[in-house]
């Protein structure tokens, strides 16, 4: 954050949970830019990320999961296809004298830069070996819900 600050950039995370959720997800995760939630606004649905229709009212746990939960009617990163109701997205904005625009938006494989382990894993014998998940991500954890650290530093 103070890298970007410095550039005249800041960074802002947005989600459709209660906004007691994320601040309680930012405390367990100790993680320290600012988070907001989306859920009263119409933002992720503008932005390509949330997709309502066919599950209007219903609650996050009850929605489907995974590859497959929305029709092909809906688009995601910038295809139609099958996905699911709620997936990620990078979106960038200008301030200009009052006025916001939006300059940017990238999903799925554009948010690689994102997961930073990606751009080593890219580099490792074995890749991001991916192959055989319901989806890519699918090994991805909390940092307090892998069963261990991983092997031991090199001395």
């Amino acid at each position: 954050m103070a890298h970007l600050g410095q550039r005249e950039v800041t960074l802002v995370c947005a989600s459709r949970a209660p906004l007691e959720r994320i601040e309680a997800y930012e405390r367990r995760m100790g993680w320290s830019f600012p988070w907001v939630s989306s859920l009263r606004s119409d933002f992720s649905y503008d932005f390509g990320v949330s997709f309502p229709a066919p599950w209007a009212g219903t609650s996050q746990q009850d929605m489907p999961r995974g590859r497959g939960a929305v029709p092909e009617g809906a688009v995601y990163n910038f295809t139609r296809q099958p996905f699911a109701p709620e997936n990620p997205g990078l979106s960038a904005f200008a301030l200009d004298e009052g006025a916001v625009y939006h300059t940017y938006s990238c999903y799925g494989r554009g948010l690689d830069a994102v997961n930073t382990a990606y751009q080593l894993l890219d580099r490792a014998p074995e890749g991001r070996n991916e192959d055989g998940l319901a989806v890519p991500v699918a090994w991805v954890r909390r940092h307090d819900e892998y069963q261990h650290a991983g092997p031991a530093p090199a001395r």
